[in-house]
């Protein structure tokens, strides 16, 4: 590696370490895990930085964090396929409004812990990490319209999650 790919790494990829060890905490469920992660997704980012041809480095590299995480939790069996095929509309949508205004952070916690995988990350990376639908859309290598379907779906699974835990919404 040259002088020149450390400074593009450093000005690109760095400013997303926060949003990067995140993502991979909410995903593997554990901060030591989320540290092996981000150390093995970062090294894969700079052994690859001259191969980034997206014009998001975020999503660029929180898609690496992500397959990082999933090989981790496959390779631990925590990882569940999910089928997308019955995906609902959301039928709130001020509900993350309704979420933030009747729900203790640990509920909320709690509850987006229980969540699989692929809902929580697309509701982390949405509402927590703020990226828009189309940087989702290139992280996910998914069409927008399923980051919208899925989002929907999971914000009306952690709504029924918080109404189970007794959250009055």
């Amino acid at each position: 590696m040259t002088e020149k790919d450390e400074v593009k790494f450093r000005q690109l990829i760095l400013p997303h370490f926060e949003a990067a060890f995140n993502l991979a905490r909410w995903l593997t469920k554990s901060e030591v895990d989320a540290s092996d992660v981000l150390q093995d997704a970062s090294i894969k980012a700079f052994r690859y930085i001259n191969t980034m041809k997206s014009e998001h480095p975020r999503a660029w590299f929180l898609q690496i964090v992500r397959n990082t995480s999933y090989t981790l939790l496959k390779s631990k069996k925590m990882y569940v396929e999910m089928d997308f095929e019955n995906e609902i509309e959301d039928t709130n949508p001020n509900a993350e409004e309704i979420l933030s205004e009747h729900t203790s952070a640990l509920e909320l916690h709690e509850a987006l812990n229980e969540l699989a995988v692929p809902y929580r990350e697309i509701l982390i990376l949405r509402e927590l990490e703020e990226m828009s639908y189309e940087e989702i859309a290139e992280m996910l290598q998914v069409p927008l319209g399923t980051v919208m379907s899925r989002l929907a779906r999971g914000r009306e699974l952690l709504r029924k999650k918080l109404i189970l835990k007794g959250t009055k919404l």
